[in-house]
């Protein structure tokens, strides 16, 4: 019974972290890239949205555009974030082992001929990531490995009040699937392996509201909405102890994740009809991860693994700051760059290294041509994390605490991004 004991007091840390990790979707994960054109702008797009790749900026936009029109393309990324454990540690820089991403989008809207209704519909990522540690980072009790994939269909109406008024509100279908990997022991074992798995996935349903607003020819203001949305991951935990007598434990289990709402506010001021200067103000309410439940079927009726584990992350919310600049020529062309600021959310004390989230600034660049019929841009961005020294981390594991691992240690972060968008209009 006392083996029995140890084996669910490991089992039930292993739990606590995976339910942490859950977090993977933080900034550091979210995509807030969604179109070439607007990511060249540092995603300065909410009072401009004047392509089909408002439905996502901001879907009251979409009443700007006529007959039928395609915007779609991908979001290539590298990113590295990465971590020096604190002295007299090793002092070894880790790297993610995943550090690249390719990321598609597509946009479709309608406007029917004489009619103040504009119809759309996107398909986008809006979070996503990947990210896998070395073995031997000194904190793989907390965390090894995971991954999130998130796809939302947005089917929207956009409706022209009056000239240079128009509003906009859609139903946003979800997907969501976690993969997520911890560890029983402090260190990897020469002889047997050690693990703890969790996959699971879900649906949800939220909405997305939209305004855009030009009550000057030189201003226009714009505002978009996204509601929260509740994810129940249905899936199955498998994980192993040594020594490995049996086959690995699978169980049935479920986790909750209660997704943030946001809220984008912008300006947008064109002294000519050549330049688009504008500056967006982007909430996300992170406070939604304040607690994270995971639930576990019991196997038999000696299991001695509880049903149910609730785990505080005690996020924040969090902003981000976005610049954009778009100098339009003759024949078509046009040429932008952009800055981010992005906040972190994760305070020091429940810091994981599943998100190694910090304050990040973007800087984007791009080119592109709007033709009759064809259009096409191109951006790169760059990404830059200062670094960021952690202290005062809770273990937040049995496993952890006793082999006295926590997320302590300095993290920062680069990434490179080329995005290739294209459109065409019927």
């Amino acid at each position: 019974m006392i083996k029995n004991r140890r084996n669910a007091a490991g089992v039930l840390a292993v739990l606590v972290s995976a339910a942490s990790a859950l977090s993977v979707s933080a900034n550091g994960f979210r995509l807030a890239g969604q179109d070439a054109f607007a990511t060249a702008r540092g995603e300065a797009f909410v009072a401009t949205a004047d392509n089909a790749s408002a439905i996502y900026y901001n879907p009251a936009g979409i009443t700007q555009l006529e007959g039928v029109n395609f915007r779609g393309g991908v979001y290539g990324l590298y990113y590295d974030p990465t971590f020096t454990p604190p002295p007299p540690a090793n002092t070894n820089t880790f790297h993610n082992e995943h550090q690249w991403a390719a990321v598609p989008q597509g946009f479709l809207t309608f406007t029917p001929k004489d009619w103040d209704a504009t119809f759309g519909l996107g398909l986008y990522s809006p979070y996503g990531g990947n990210i896998s540690w070395p073995q031997d980072t000194g904190f793989r009790t907390e965390a090894t490995s995971s991954s999130l994939t998130y796809v939302t269909i947005n089917p929207v109406v956009a409706l022209k009040l009056a000239p240079g008024l128009s509003i906009a509100g859609g139903v946003m279908v979800n997907y969501a699937k976690i993969d997520l990997e911890s560890a029983l022991l402090g260190r990897p074992s020469r002889f047997a392996s050690d693990f703890f798995h969790f996959n699971g996935d879900g649906w949800s349903v939220g909405y997305n509201l939209g305004l855009l607003w030009q009550p000057h020819e030189k201003i226009s203001l714009g505002a978009t909405f996204r509601g929260a949305a509740p994810v129940t991951f249905e899936g199955e935990t498998v994980f192993q102890r040594p020594p490995q007598l049996f086959k690995p434990t699978q169980r049935t289990a479920q986790m909750d994740l209660n997704f943030p709402l946001g809220a984008v506010f912008g300006i947008s001021y064109r002294p000519t009809q050549k330049w688009n200067l504008e500056f967006n103000a982007d909430y996300t309410d992170w406070s939604s991860f304040g607690t994270t439940t995971v639930h576990q079927a019991r196997s038999d009726p000696y299991d001695f693994v509880p049903y149910d584990f609730t785990v505080p992350l005690n996020w924040q919310a969090s902003w981000m700051y976005e610049f954009g600049v778009t100098r339009y020529f003759d024949n078509g062309w046009h040429a932008s760059a952009g800055y981010v600021f992005n906040e972190t959310s994760v305070p020091d004390a429940f810091y994981s290294p599943r998100v190694a989230d910090l304050d990040r600034h973007f800087f984007s660049i791009g080119a592109g041509h709007k033709g009759r019929r064809f259009d096409f841009d191109v951006t790169y961005q760059f990404g830059y994390g200062p670094a960021h020294t952690v202290s005062g981390s809770s273990s937040l594991t049995p496993p952890a605490i006793q082999y006295n691992q926590n997320a302590d240690g300095t993290y920062d972060f680069i990434s490179h991004a080329v995005m290739l968008t294209v459109g065409l209009h019927f």
